[in-house]
């Protein structure tokens, strides 16, 4: 349940350590859920932060002074979207969310950056796994359309099967 207890911000350089561990206890919960493969050894790196943070991109969602969740959200075309397998709603400007995580201690954190994205922008763009049964659901449950089959950049210590990831776009 979303609770309005939640304060987003932009994350700032003190958070950092925070954010990663965030990122570690995510890939836990991946792992023990049924999606191990998601976000390989070392993704999301300690430069994804860096960069996320220096493009001003990165926010963070705090309860009681304590920060608990992060996402990165991106305005502008975003590469691994150009071609999809499949049909984007439109082709109108969007925002992207990427590495949304949670260090799960409160309920809510996915629907909080949902609501604060949508708040601001009328057309969003979000992927995951094949793997991330939790995130699919979460996604479709708020509103968001399936629109097909991305590929990530390309890994060369991954096959490529595991590059491909559901995209879905939201309209308001």
């Amino acid at each position: 349940m979303y609770t309005k207890k939640i304060l987003i911000r932009p994350a700032v350089e003190s958070d950092t350590e925070t954010i990663a561990s965030i990122y570690v206890v995510a890939k836990e919960f991946m792992k023990k859920t049924g999606n191990p493969k998601q976000w390989e050894e070392g993704y999301p790196s300690l430069d994804y932060i860096e960069r996320d943070l220096r493009n001003n991109n990165l926010y963070v969602l705090e309860s009681q002074g304590k920060v608990h969740g992060v996402f990165t959200m991106i305005f502008g075309i975003e590469s691994t979207y150009e071609e999809i397998d499949g049909v984007w709603i439109n082709d109108d400007p969007y925002v992207t969310i990427h590495r949304l995580a949670s260090d799960g201690q409160i309920k809510g954190i996915f629907n909080a950056a949902i609501d604060f994205v949508k708040e601001q922008y009328t057309n969003i763009r979000i992927d995951t796994f094949k793997d991330n049964k939790i995130m699919q659901h979460l996604i479709e449950k708020n509103g968001f359309k399936y629109c097909g089959i991305i590929n990530t950049e390309a890994h060369t210590d991954l096959p490529p099967e595991l590059w491909k990831r559901m995209a879905y776009q939201w309209v308001r």
